[in-house]
Formats: C-alpha cells, sequence, structure tokens
C-alpha cells in the first residue's frame, strides 16, 4: 500500500526550531513533490526557502533532503506533471510545487 501522507520537517526560520508537517505528495524518479495551498504564504515555504535542508519521513522510510521551489515558468513540464501527480492521487493539485530531493549518502 503506498502512503498517504509524507511527514516535512523544516528548520524555522526565526525560531531555529525543528517543524513538522504532515502533507500529500507524490513521487516521481526517486524525488518527491509536495504542494503549498497557501503558496509563499506558507510558512514551512518560507522556513525552506530560508534553508532547504530538510528531513522526510515517508511510511518506514526517513532521510534527509534538498528542498526547493519548482519554477513554473522555468521547469513547466515539471510543474505540470507533479499537479497531475497529485490530482490523481488525490483529486487536487493546486497550488506552488515543492520538490524534496533526497540527499546522497
Amino acid at each position: 500500500m503506498t502512503a498517504e501522507y509524507l511527514y516535512l520537517t523544516t528548520i524555522g526560520r526565526v525560531s531555529g526550531e525543528p517543524r513538522e508537517i504532515e502533507i500529500w505528495f507524490t513521487e516521481d524518479t526517486g524525488r518527491y513533490y509536495v504542494i503549498a495551498e497557501l503558496r509563499e504564504r506558507a510558512r514551512w515555504v518560507q522556513n525552506l526557502r530560508a534553508d532547504p535542508g530538510v528531513r522526510v519521513r515517508v511510511a518506514d522510510r526517513s532521510f534527509a533532503a534538498c528542498a526547493r521551489v519548482v519554477d513554473a515558468a522555468a521547469e513547466p513540464a515539471l510543474h505540470r506533471a507533479a499537479r497531475r501527480r497529485s490530482e490523481a492521487k488525490y483529486g487536487w493539485g493546486d497550488g506552488l510545487v515543492v520538490e524534496l530531493a533526497p540527499s546522497a549518502g
């Protein structure tokens, strides 16, 4: 069975403390994609913009990752594909697309 949620831990840009959220996700070619409904207003997006080094937990797997916002203008195919996967899995995919790439090692 595929996991429904991903747990994303960012470091608070003001507090310096870890902040964990539960969020819907999709996966493609070893990378994970989450969508911020509140776009740039989402605090977790603001946190990862300040420090892209994040922790990810999916089912029984936990790992370090590098987070980045997918630029819809610069990478339209990737942006569309991530939204389509979310729409297929959850029936929703509107928002800011964030890619989580597992760190090497």
